[in-house]
């Protein structure tokens, strides 16, 4: 039984009102859902809680389910736009420097100093990870899908098109002028550390 397959009787079950049978297919898919929101979303408390509610979309809207492609595929694109609509409302709100006052407040960004035992080193790597979260984050939002589903997933191109319902030139593209946007961005901060 394939992986599809077997995704399909268990939504089956939960269509014909077993709800304890969508358990089985968070327990199996959370830790790839979250992997999914993280890569949008950087606060651990908030990956956690849009990767519930896409679950939680994914339940109530699952009797519109057809399994014309893999429940993964779907469930993936629900991820995608739940992380999409967390950052648009977070970057409605005013908040943001709050969340900065209050990670130091609770010591929840403090981990990192813990593990300091080479500042040269540290201070370089930590240059590099910031380079590499602005370019993707200075991506546009299409593109920056493609480049996380192709180099952070795995994905290949043809799942990729499938996945954003567009051509796979429209993909591959994407992913070029992604690769080329990051390494334009990583070079000037390696010159400048």
């Amino acid at each position: 039984m394939t992986e599809k397959e077997a995704d399909l009787l268990i939504i089956n079950q939960v269509k014909s009102g077993d709800k304890n049978a969508f358990d089985k297919l968070v327990s199996k898919y959370q830790r790839r859902v979250s992997a999914i929101v993280s890569r949008f979303v950087s606060d651990h408390d908030a990956v956690q809680d849009v990767t519930q509610e896409a679950f939680l979309k994914a339940y109530l809207g699952l009797k519109n389910f057809r399994g014309e492609s893999a429940f993964y595929t779907w469930l993936y694109r629900i991820a995608v736009n739940a992380a999409k609509n967390h950052l648009a409302a977070r970057s409605r709100s005013a908040l943001h420097s709050s969340d900065d006052i209050n990670e130091t407040e609770t010591g929840t960004g403090s981990s990192n100093l813990r593990d300091i035992c080479d500042p040269e080193s540290h201070m370089a790597k930590s240059q590099v990870e910031k380079a590499l979260h602005f370019a993707l984050d200075s991506l546009p939002a299409d593109f920056k899908q493609s480049i996380t589903l192709r180099e952070f997933k795995g994905f290949s191109y043809e799942q990729i098109a499938n996945i954003e319902k567009c051509p796979i030139g429209t993909v591959r593209s994407r992913v070029s002028r992604a690769r080329e946007s990051i390494r334009m961005e990583l070079s000037g901060a390696l010159q400048s550390a």
